[in-house]
């Protein structure tokens, strides 16, 4: 059983298993009984998203010290008791059962999902 992080709206893997989008905001222009026979997600977990800050950060992040600092603040936001704890339950469930987490950016290397990759490794979780 795994954890596969994905790119929201790229085709789903045989054996996925449930995908969450950790995205701030729904698809633009998809209507939400679609998200998931488009391959978005069949739920929406903004929790596991930055803040909306954060995000603005990340996109303007054009060199790898700016990267380095919202890796730092979005950290710190995922150490939060109810971010932290649903890690935690995500980690343990990766050891049950087939799931995905994703968001819309085309290079993971510069994405929230590489760091919720990381934090999930961190907690022992099984990973694709």
């Amino acid at each position: 059983m795994t954890i596969r992080i994905v790119r929201l709206g790229s085709p789903r893997n045989k054996d996925e298993g449930l995908r969450m989008g950790t995205v701030r905001r729904p698809p633009r222009g998809v209507p939400k009984a679609e998200f998931a026979s488009r391959d978005y997600y069949d739920v929406w977990y903004p929790a596991l998203s930055p803040s909306t800050e954060l995000v603005a950060q990340a996109q303007a992040a054009t060199d790898e010290k700016a990267w380095r600092t919202f890796e730092k603040r979005f950290r710190t936001e995922m150490a939060e008791a109810d971010a932290s704890r649903t890690l935690d339950l995500l980690a343990a469930l990766s050891h049950q059962t087939n799931f995905s987490l994703g968001c819309y950016c085309e290079d993971e290397s510069h994405c929230h999902r590489s760091i919720l990759r990381a934090l999930l490794a961190e907690r022992g979780a099984d990973l694709v």
